[in-house]
């Protein structure tokens, strides 16, 4: 049994990365002594019902930043996350003496020793790509004053960083990472929970579901105007949106809405739906599309082709692995997804062809295949 520190600004509900430190944490409790740092307080039943973990009281311990050190940056008027994960790393290294194990689950991590990290995509990687950046972000000079800052606070050094077992979420995403950081990477896809039982194909209904937070990058609006389109071959087709936003999405939000309600009442909104809701659409619903075009791997699309869908994502980023690079899957221009969907709508046997392909290349998904890996990796890390 080692002493494991599991290092995480939070493991709340929702966000991908959130996920995965949840599902690292339930695969090292039955087998370590493990300790969660967070920024953020640890609240079991909101991960374990949105994440479909089965986490419980007593199962490991936490520790929480002082408020001492979150004062100042909680209450700025932006989210200063890298400042945040400053601290977060100078925090980490007050607190880790007498752990095995450092486990960061938020990008690269430097807490002044070994450890294991997993990247979901490069924090270092600078410039960033334009899809980051938000209206509260300065020009590029001054974002390099701030990225300095950052560092400073962390003493941040990426020779330790390089030294790090490195965990990405796609290979797509370790290719980033070694280009541009050159440290060498595993892949250890990030952990989809079992899908709901599916129902027989033709008793689904003949409709699209979109999940996923409500935000620019997903590119939603791309969805509604390719199947408004396909709709002219398949007017009966509609699309249901399930997703999450917050106050910085909301403009966002309702141009979206604007956009459906000038495309016809066949787009539905969901939001704030209970897990078990989220798999009972998954169940009965034939086909999911992705609208983002570089996703670094893109765990609604992952959800959906387990759920036993039909899913096209953009060609490009970590989502081509998903669907096994399969090209009647990937699109990239409008007219390429209109086409492609359209002619698989209207051919049966291209339907069961793909749902076998996805059936297999999704088995590498599950939870205990990502739960295993991560057992693995603890157990074989030396510090």
């Amino acid at each position: 049994m080692k002493r494991v520190l599991l290092v995480q600004p939070s493991l709340q509900p929702p966000g991908g990365g959130n996920g995965v430190a949840a599902w690292v944490l339930q695969a090292l409790v039955a087998e370590h002594r493990v300790t969660v740092l967070s920024w953020r307080p640890v609240e079991i039943e909101p991960i374990n019902r949105f994440f479909g973990t089965h986490l419980r009281q007593g199962d490991f311990d936490t520790i929480v930043v002082p408020r001492s050190w979150r004062m100042l940056p909680d209450h700025l008027p932006m989210p200063s996350t890298l400042i945040k994960m400053a601290l977060l790393m100078r925090f980490t290294r007050r607190v880790s003496h007498g752990f095995d194990v450092l486990f960061g689950v938020y990008n690269e991590t430097d807490y002044g020793r070994r450890g294991i990290q997993y990247i979901h995509y490069p924090t270092y990687l600078r410039p960033r790509p334009a899809v980051d950046l938000r209206w509260y972000h300065p020009p590029q000079k001054g974002l390099n004053v701030y990225y300095r800052f950052a560092d400073w606070i962390a003493d941040f050094s990426l020779d330790r960083v390089k030294q790090n077992v490195s965990l990405v979420n796609s290979d797509w995403t370790g290719q980033h990472v070694r280009k541009f950081l050159g440290i060498e990477t595993r892949t250890l896809y990030p952990p989809v929970v079992d899908p709901a039982p599916g129902l027989p194909w033709d008793q689904r209904l003949n409709a699209f579901l979109a999940l996923g937070r409500i935000s620019p990058e997903k590119e939603y609006e791309r969805v509604m105007k390719i199947l408004a389109r396909v709709r002219e071959y398949a007017p009966d087709l509609m699309l249901t949106i399930v997703g999450t936003w917050d106050r910085h999405s909301r403009r966002y939000l309702r141009s979206l809405t604007a956009l459906a309600r000038s495309l016809g009442s066949w787009i539905e909104f969901r939001d704030d739906l209970a897990r078990e809701e989220v798999r009972r659409l998954m169940a009965t619903h034939r086909y999911g599309i992705h609208g983002m075009r570089e996703e670094h791997f893109g765990m609604a699309a992952a959800e959906l082709a387990r759920a036993g869908a039909i899913v096209w994502v953009p060609r490009g980023g970590g989502q081509m692995e998903i669907v096994g690079r399969e090209p009647a899957l990937m699109y990239e221009m409008d007219d390429d997804a209109v086409q492609k969907i359209s002619s698989t709508l209207t051919n049966t046997a291209e339907q069961q062809r793909l749902r076998a392909l996805l059936a297999t290349t999704c088995e590498q998904f599950s939870t205990e295949h990502f739960m295993r890996q991560v057992r693995d990796v603890v157990n074989e890390f030396k510090g």
